[in-house]
């Protein structure tokens, strides 16, 4: 007699068997979960509701078996495949990054929150034009000072509003990824009082519409990593993005950081694992691709961010963790690994 390996998934959820023995195709061209882990069941059975686990975006075929089945193009995967996504046992959050190149439309969130359930939450990027203090060459180099960095009314118009209005109570963190301030960063009180006219003139996030939303701001430049300006943060009732990447210090120094803001009154974690340490993003994107197994484990890194994932959890506050298939090779299993940790800490 065959498995059914739908068995322990409830009837509303369960695919339509003709899609999935097709190869994850299906008559209509629908994106397939993969079939489920009961080993990942098990372990997301263990992890508390506030724990929201995601990947920086979902569009690679790479995760064939793993969240998907069969194949698919990245384009295929970009348009119909979140709905399968959000089906795996562990993902329960997504970053949606493309909006940091050009501003998304309304019709996008809302398609977006659409194929999600109820629990499910983003990380919404905002868009370069307010957050590059430059106008960049092809090459990546600052060529000339952007004159909307940090400008209040374009964050509102191309980010804020269409984010909040399309994904309502699916919305999470709504991040302010600042690049690399470059000359700008030597001063850096210039640099935190310009920071904080912005901050102190966004809109407030309408706890019925959005209960679910914080602003974040994560940094590129490490010097700018200072009591001073997790006290600005602090003062504005944004949080800090803890951001595991080339550039910033390791998460064990950024823990300190988060605990600084959180002194007094806890709040929700913004952890986002980008790259591996050691690497470039070009170099990793060579070195990983096409992302479906672990490359280059970091144990190290595991283990410090469960830390303080679980130190959050504690406090009863929620725990955003979003991790790009550049940390270790295939975010999917780096999320696998991370999440045994978290759960043999609580």
């Amino acid at each position: 007699m065959t498995e059914d390996l739908f068995a322990d998934v409830p009837a509303d959820q369960q695919p339509d068997r003709q899609q999935a023995d097709a190869g994850g195709k299906g008559r209509t061209g629908a994106v397939m979960p993969a079939p489920p882990d009961p080993a990942l069941m098990a372990l997301a059975a263990r992890l508390p509701r506030h724990l929201y686990l995601g990947t920086s975006t979902w569009s690679y075929p790479g995760w064939k078996g793993m969240v998907w089945a069969g194949d698919h193009s990245e384009s295929t995967l970009s348009r119909k495949g979140l709905a399968a996504y959000s089906r795996h046992p562990l993902l329960r959050a997504a970053g949606i990054d493309r909006g940091f190149y050009a501003p998304i439309p309304l019709a996008d969130y809302l398609s977006y929150g659409a194929q999600v359930p109820s629990d499910f939450r983003f990380v919404v990027k905002a868009p370069a034009s307010v957050c590059d203090a430059w106008l960049r060459a092809s090459n990546g180099a600052g060529r000339l000072p952007n004159a909307a960095f940090l400008d209040v009314a374009i964050a509102v118009r191309d980010f804020i509003e269409p984010a909040t209005a399309g994904l309502g109570a699916k919305c999470g963190p709504l991040l302010f990824q600042l690049s690399p301030l470059g000359a700008m960063a030597a001063d850096a009180g210039a640099f935190l009082a310009r920071l904080d006219a912005f901050l102190s003139a966004l809109p407030p996030l309408d706890p019925q519409r959005n209960p679910h939303a914080c602003y974040t701001v994560e940094l590129r430049d490490a010097a700018l990593l200072t009591p001073r300006f997790i006290k600005l943060l602090k003062a504005r009732g944004v949080r800090f993005g803890c951001g595991v990447r080339e550039r910033m210090p390791p998460v064990a120094r950024q823990a300190s950081a988060q605990a600084l803001l959180d002194e007094g009154a806890p709040g929700p974690l913004v952890l986002r694992w980008l790259l591996r340490e050691g690497y470039g993003y070009e170099q990793a994107e060579l070195a990983f691709q096409p992302f479906d197994k672990l490359r280059a484990p970091d144990d190290e890194t595991v283990q410090a961010a469960a830390e303080l994932v679980a130190a959050t959890l504690r406090n009863e506050q929620p725990a955003y963790v979003i991790v790009s298939n550049n940390a270790e090779g295939c975010a999917p299993l780096t999320l696998a690994r991370l999440a045994q940790a978290i759960a043999q800490r609580l």
